[in-house]
């Protein structure tokens, strides 16, 4: 289903979620209360966004240009695929994936020591995470003179990407490789153009995956009504809380120094150091502010799109994967920002009572986006090459 069925929805009565927790207190409380709680403004001022005390923001800006690698010639050129293979997104950041180098091929492995079982039981985002990679890969192979035929051995849960001579051809969508992210801030709310959707929907579909887009307020809002319901259900689970804070950095010495994970300033919010994090979390991250905040972003989008794979296997969930991937890489291309709001696929009571509302009976959701146009925030980091070739 495209484009004009998804509209056709637009008439659905809106679907309700979940009340608000009670907030404790407001993030503006919290903030006024801050010069006191650290003892003075001069440590305030540690919380200015512009606080970069370890070079975070010289590591990001160094994530676009190329690694030159170790060896000879082609050993180098392995390393630069793989470099542009960790510029895919993946849940948390948590960047979970190895990679395995061969004279004309290059495999990608699950890296469980980094999967997150509370929010991802069934490894679902993992291996949509590797589809990530892979298509970055291959476009980066392209534009290098490699066509890249991809496998998947389900045995091992690897992705083995064969490698031969061709022309080579830079697209658009390889020169978006360095600046895609998923910003996760306001959009301008203003509608994209027939041509523009049409590019997206292109690029997110394939023979195993297919895309629905919605641009009309009220779907928009329904689908906001899940996002809610669905957070609420994840803000009062403790492990999900538990494991969201393990992959949180607060400032940017904190995010260099592991170069994973959810950079706060990723997300416009300001750096500040990791014990005071640690407290602000606890103190203001709660449901109803969370839920809040969803809503102004989710209203401040152009539309929602919902990725659907054929089957609920980790072969579909890698081909999703790597449709969204040339989904947010057309985005780029056209000055398009998107972000991630998989609440409602995550938590699974409210997982059927989505795709039911949607017209998807009997079939997984496996993502779900908001796309507009608005503001580039900084960017999160990568791991070195070295901490994942194996």
């Amino acid at each position: 289903m495209g484009i004009g069925r998804a509209r056709r929805d637009r008439d659905t009565p809106w679907l309700h979620g979940a009340e608000h927790a009670v907030t404790r207190i407001s993030r503006r409380q919290f903030v006024s209360l801050a010069p006191t709680v650290m003892g003075g403004t001069s440590l305030l001022s540690a919380c200015a966004p512009s606080a970069d005390t370890k070079g975070s923001a010289a590591i990001a800006a160094g994530i676009g240009r190329p690694d030159p690698g170790p060896g000879a010639d082609n050993e180098t050129l392995s390393w630069e695929l793989v470099r542009n293979a960790t510029l895919a997104p993946s849940s948390h950041n948590t960047q979970c994936w190895r990679f395995q180098l061969e004279p004309h091929a290059i495999t990608l492995l699950p890296d469980l020591a980094r999967r997150c079982p509370a929010v991802d039981p069934d490894d679902h985002h993992l291996f949509v995470s590797l589809g990530c990679a892979t298509e970055n890969l291959a476009h980066a192979a392209l534009a290098h003179g490699l066509r890249a035929e991809a496998t998947f051995d389900a045995a091992h849960g690897a992705i083995r990407v064969a490698l031969a001579p061709t022309r080579a051809e830079s697209s658009d969508l390889f020169r978006a490789l360095p600046t895609r992210q998923c910003t996760r801030g306001d959009y301008d709310a203003r509608p994209l153009s027939t041509d523009d959707l049409g590019l997206l929907e292109r690029a997110g579909t394939s023979g195993g995956v297919h895309m629905l887009l919605y641009t009309e307020r009220p779907t928009i809002e329904r689908v906001l009504d899940f996002v809610v319901q669905a957070n609420t259900a994840q803000m009062a689970d403790p492990a999900f809380i538990s494991e969201l804070k393990t992959w949180i950095r607060f400032n940017g010495a904190e995010a260099a120094h592991t170069r994973d994970g959810l950079y706060t300033a990723a997300s416009g919010s300001p750096n500040i150091p990791t014990w005071f994090g640690e407290l602000a979390f606890s103190l203001f991250f709660t449901a109803k502010g969370e839920n809040d905040r969803y809503a102004h972003q989710i209203r401040s989008s152009a539309g929602v799109a919902v990725f659907i794979g054929q089957a609920a296997d980790k072969a579909h969930w890698i081909e999703v994967g790597r449709c969204y991937e040339r989904f947010a890489l057309q985005a780029t291309a056209l000055g398009i920002r998107n972000a991630l709001v998989n609440q409602p696929i995550e938590v699974t009571a409210v997982r059927p009572q989505f795709a039911t509302a949607f017209g998807l009976s009997g079939q997984r959701p496996d993502l779900v986006v908001r796309f507009g146009r608005g503001p580039r925030l900084p960017s999160s980091l990568r791991r070195p090459v070295q901490a994942v070739v194996v």
